[in-house]
């Protein structure tokens, strides 16, 4: 039986499992990276699948502080300086409990810029310190809709924070989007791994 508002049907029978909204995750890719300026994510990214979700786990930069980003690209372009239009809020909450926030962060949103779009904040470079999330890519392979993303980001900051960031927005593109590039606004990755799947 499906879930019925109004006389709509919203969704067939069988599209929850246990209650919960959920598809398939194929793995399609898994980069572990060492000592690397970029990751790059350039086949598998194509209309089989609407959604495509990469999953970032201990990504820790050499350099102290910085920011994970990403930017995409098109056919075999590798410019990766897509337009890209973004809103950016954090929440944060230091180790000795002087500093709690929540707040938007006009440093890290875009408009109309094709800059790399920032998806953590100040990563640290301590040994025990890294960033892990998630961005969702949302049928990247349209050539009728802009590419919309969200991100949602843990960071162990160089600072002593708990950063928690939330980032979403659209690519203002109706090309196919092919392939997607991460990197730290400075210096290399020392270490992590970044997954990509696609959605069911």
């Amino acid at each position: 039986m499906g879930l019925i508002s109004n006389g709509t049907t919203l969704l067939d029978a069988g599209a929850t499992s246990s209650g919960v909204f959920s598809g398939t995750m194929v793995l399609l890719s898994s980069q572990t990276l060492s000592n690397a300026a970029t990751v790059s994510f350039t086949s598998g990214i194509d209309s089989t699948y609407k959604e495509y979700v990469f999953k970032f786990i201990d990504v820790h930069p050499v350099t102290d502080q910085k920011n994970l980003s990403f930017q995409v690209d098109t056919g075999t372009n590798t410019n990766y300086n897509q337009t890209i239009t973004s809103a950016f809020y954090w929440a944060y909450h230091n180790e000795a409990d002087t500093t709690a926030t929540l707040e938007y962060y006009t440093g890290g949103d875009q408009h109309q810029g094709n800059a790399f779009q920032v998806i953590t904040e100040a990563t640290g470079n301590v040994a025990d310190e890294c960033s892990c999330g998630t961005l969702h890519l949302y049928d990247p392979a349209s050539s009728t809709f802009l590419k919309h993303f969200m991100a949602t980001t843990q960071t162990a900051e160089g600072s002593g924070h708990s950063t928690q960031s939330y980032v979403a927005g659209y690519i203002n593109t109706t090309t196919a989007i092919t392939r997607v590039q991460f990197k730290f606004n400075s210096g290399n990755i020392d270490s992590g791994i970044i997954k990509m799947y696609g959605i069911t």
